[in-house]
């Protein structure tokens, strides 16, 4: 995290949010797509110059053994890990939530606007929002944990330590 790839990631995040929804709903939008993929560089800028934490580390495995597409994963496991980060991290995200589209009614908690707000465009999106949903198996969440405890790399930078345990129980709330 730094101030200049702060800048990258909140227009980033603004142009991603402002047009993931018309981008999904009609493909042949195209300013809607040239945002998306402004949107994806700025983003990518970002997070290849700051460090990316549990939620690549729990999409990782996901991918490697179910051959699902990488976004996918991520966006798949990031409510969870936003709720588990948000003790450490409620500040930030309380200052990423004017970034995102507003809803009719929202919490008045800073941070919990940016949860509720994510969680609407993620589900206007009509992606899969769980794992059953692209055939994860329930059998195999412990794996999948056991697995995600080796990118530790990943895992130091994620403001609230995650163990096993923790991995386990956000695989089955993504479930």
């Amino acid at each position: 995290k730094n101030p200049l790839f702060d800048l990258f990631a909140r227009e980033g995040l603004r142009l991603l949010a402002h047009n993931l929804v018309v981008a999904c709903t009609d493909g042949g939008n195209r300013a809607a797509r040239e945002a998306m993929l402004l949107g994806a560089c700025y983003a990518g800028m970002a997070f290849a110059n700051s460090p990316v934490a549990a939620v690549h580390a729990l999409a990782y495995p996901l991918g490697g053994h179910f051959h699902l597409p990488h976004g996918l994963t991520n966006a798949l496991m990031l409510d969870p890990v936003l709720e588990f980060n948000l003790p450490a991290a409620g500040g930030l995200y309380g200052e990423l939530a004017d970034l995102l589209p507003g809803l009719a009614e929202e919490p008045a908690d800073p941070a919990q606007r940016f949860l509720a707000r994510l969680r609407d465009l993620i589900a206007r999106s009509g992606a899969p929002r769980r794992l059953r949903d692209v055939g994860v198996p329930e059998d195999a969440l412990p794996m999948l944990a056991g697995d995600a405890m080796k990118q530790t790399r990943l895992l130091d930078n994620n403001p609230v330590p995650v163990t096993e345990v923790d991995a386990l129980a956000l695989y089955r709330a993504a479930f």
